[in-house]
């Protein structure tokens, strides 16, 4: 499950994340002057910024303009997830997924990947995807769930997710591509995402 770790490293990049008191520190982060990310971040995560809770969780997490601190990463990332934001619920379903800061817990690890993906999010449709392919974390091995969460990741961008879906298809019949690419066209973000496929399960 190499994959899986890797693709987390993706999480860690900093989206376009500006709005009213959160500029200032998103731009101090992106241009690496991380004193001054964390006196402007600070205050906001305290007072319950989504955004900034997540930066400042990454910020513990990668030890930048901090001592690295896993259990402040965590318990930061977990405040903005639980605000809905996703971005740090794929964060917190990888530490549960590692074991980082936290006691190893793959179902833990699949609910917060799935609240992420739900939201459109590519790097936690694409590691949901391994689970599904894989036959891990608790969930039943489905080749169609696999093709249709990378599809939608490709979709946002995840060239991974891309890769993975053009190495599964060669072990699908025409009927699982078609049922696959109808779930992918049929979903819509900030909706569940089906846990079983009808043709695609072993």
């Amino acid at each position: 499950m190499k994959k899986i770790i890797l693709a987390l490293g993706l999480a860690f990049s900093l989206p376009q994340l500006a709005q009213a008191g959160f500029a200032e520190g998103a731009t101090a982060y992106n241009a690496k002057n991380y004193t001054v990310a964390l006196k402007e971040i600070t205050p906001l995560a305290k007072a319950g910024n989504a955004d900034a809770q997540h930066l400042l969780g990454l910020m513990y997490y990668m030890g930048r303009g901090v001592t690295q601190d896993y259990k402040q990463a965590l318990e930061w990332h977990r405040k903005a997830a639980l605000q809905g934001k996703a971005d740090a619920q794929y964060v917190v379903g990888a530490m549960y997924y590692t074991g980082n800061a936290v006691i190893q817990d793959h179902k833990q690890a699949v609910a917060w990947f799935r609240k992420a993906a739900e939201q459109g999010h590519a790097e936690a449709l694409q590691a949901l995807g391994l689970m599904y392919r894989y036959h891990t974390a608790g969930l039943p091995q489905d080749n169609v769930i696999a093709y249709m969460l990378w599809n939608l990741a490709a979709s946002y961008g995840s060239a991974n997710a891309a890769e993975q879906r053009s190495a599964v298809v060669k072990n699908m019949t025409a009927e699982q591509l078609e049922e696959g690419q109808a779930l992918s066209a049929a979903w819509k973000p900030n909706t569940p995402l089906p846990q079983r496929s009808r043709t695609g399960g072993s």
